[in-house]
């Protein structure tokens, strides 16, 4: 790869359908590290790389939103475990993360790309299977992460709701009111993703210090004003208000929250391609961001189970939310209560605006290798933009149609939340068995960011934890399931898996191009 001086032009391999080609492309931020990368991956540079590593990593941190979410799904973890469920739950959860997060890192290293997972499924599986099960995989990527931008905007919509009914009683809490909610958020999510994408980089830098800020300004009157629980009741003492047959069940069922919490770990992987010197940046970025918001969110943790009273009466609380009702309990004021949680709705407002751009690249990159119906639409990016402006687009339509599930059944809506985990921890589970698998083969190929020696053991480890909590994702709240409190997640998600393989057979084993034919590793 050489450029042109005068003219400031990049002359760059890609993969056509005859074969491999020169393409002329306008500079766009690329380092020789990333023009290396790209030309070893087989693709051409489209989009600009306008992230560093502060902006990268205010992507990663809030898009994962740690301390707000622990917050939010606080109920999932009152319910099955109690305040002692909650912190050893999200203790436990961390440590497990940061395995996954780990390994997830050295990956990135070796292959940045937006594709992430599903590219790193074909790279490091056996040339037989590498195909169909990087299509697999890749189908399975887009789902969870479609259906989580509209999870987490149903959160921001109905949180919004348990305000007005905090200081409007006589507010009606109507399911097509969340729904609005939902679209009006997506609707300005798509502004900072289309017209303010080149200023997005910048956003997200001060988008990080208002998630550093507001959690200080959260956590404070909680320290101040709150009651204070007994420690051994706050640690030991275990609720099981499901009905399971033993506490250990429903600790397990509770985990749900601290994983929906401190997923995301493959978020700023997926915008790899405008990210500049990705492979040492994103992979210091993506660890950094594990340290920093697990470290915030465990202590949000610790600080809302000591202040919240009884833990009976929150749950039980006409918000919606339990810790809106503990913030009103501590702050005994509307005005109050309705501050710190305007301030956990604009950072969650904005961990959609990340999610939209991560939804979209993921989706954009897995139709650029003919992955989905109507790719080369999805895949086509302008010029103009140099965003992937019709994937963009796709997505926020996607979770405007999903939106509508919630008029008719916000149960089954609910379910698309634990659809999100179930589908991103499967993609990590396939992703890291492969890893571990290549590594018994032979040497990973280069790169810059290694675990060394204890990679093998951090796989492992990070796929034990995997496999246990992702059959636990799958459980209802209680096992008195009815038609309402089915976890209907696990009939969406394995009906997506036959519709996926069922369209390989038919048409994708002929559109698609895997990652690891157009790979270069050996010129």
């Amino acid at each position: 790869m050489g450029v042109d001086e005068t003219n400031k032009v990049y002359f760059e391999t890609s993969s056509v359908e005859n074969g491999i080609g020169m393409h002329k492309l306008p500079q766009l931020g690329n380092t020789d590290a990333d023009e290396h990368e790209m030309r070893i991956l087989g693709r051409t540079q489209q989009l600009n790389r306008n992230f560093r590593f502060i902006s990268t990593l205010g992507f990663a941190c809030t898009l994962m939103s740690t301390w707000e979410i622990s917050l939010m799904t606080s109920f999932f973890s009152l319910m099955n475990g109690g305040t002692a469920g909650m912190i050893w739950g999200y203790l436990l959860t961390w440590m497990g993360y940061l395995l996954v997060f780990a390994s997830m890192a050295e990956m990135a290293s070796i292959s940045p790309t937006s594709g992430g997972q599903y590219h790193w499924v074909s790279e490091f599986s056996s040339p037989q299977t590498q195909r169909f099960l990087s299509y697999i995989t890749g189908w399975v990527s887009v789902l969870g992460w479609q259906v989580g931008l509209a999870s987490v905007a149903f959160l921001v919509g109905t949180m919004i709701q348990g305000l007005l009914v905090l200081n409007y009683p006589d507010y009606a809490f109507e399911n097509w009111h969340g729904t609005l909610f939902v679209i009006a958020i997506s609707s300005f999510c798509i502004i900072f993703n289309t017209f303010l994408a080149k200023k997005l980089p910048m956003v997200e830098g001060l988008i990080l210090i208002f998630h550093v800020l507001g959690f200080f300004a959260v956590l404070i009157p909680l320290w101040v004003l709150g009651p204070r629980g007994d420690p051994k009741q706050v640690f030991t003492e275990f609720l099981n208000l499901g009905g399971w047959d033993t506490n250990g069940i429903s600790f397990m069922v509770g985990l749900l929250a601290p994983v929906y919490t401190l997923i995301g770990a493959d978020s700023a992987v997926h915008m790899s391609e405008e990210i500049k010197d990705a492979s040492i940046v994103l992979p210091r970025a993506i660890m950094t961001a594990a340290t920093v918001n697990g470290s915030m969110g465990f202590i949000m943790t610790i600080t809302f189970c000591f202040t919240l009273g009884s833990a009976l009466d929150i749950i039980a609380s006409p918000t919606g939310y339990p810790f809106i009702q503990a913030f009103y309990n501590v702050t005994k004021s509307n005005v109050g209560t309705s501050i710190m949680t305007a301030i956990i709705i604009v950072n969650i407002t904005s961990a959609c605006i990340s999610t939209l751009a991560t939804v979209s690249r993921q989706t954009w990159s897995f139709a650029r290798d003919g992955g989905l119906p109507f790719s080369s639409f999805i895949a086509h990016v302008s010029p103009r933009w140099n965003i992937p402006l019709n994937a963009v687009l796709l997505t926020f339509a996607i979770t405007s149609l999903l939106s509508l599930i919630n008029i008719g059944s916000s149960d089954a809506f609910h379910a698309i939340g634990s659809l999100a985990v179930n589908a991103i921890l499967g993609t990590y589970l396939i992703s890291f068995t492969v890893l571990i698998l290549r590594r018994l083969r032979g040497p990973l190929p280069p790169r810059r960011w290694s675990l060394g020696k204890y990679g093998i053991f951090i796989n492992l480890g990070a796929v034990a934890f995997l496999s246990v909590v992702w059959v636990f994702m799958f459980f209802p709240l209680s096992p008195q399931v009815t038609a309402q409190t089915m976890n209907w997640s696990v009939v969406m998600f394995f009906c997506t898996m036959l519709f996926a393989v069922v369209y390989y057979l038919v048409v994708g084993r002929r559109n698609y191009k895997s990652p690891a034919e157009l790979i270069r590793r050996d010129d």
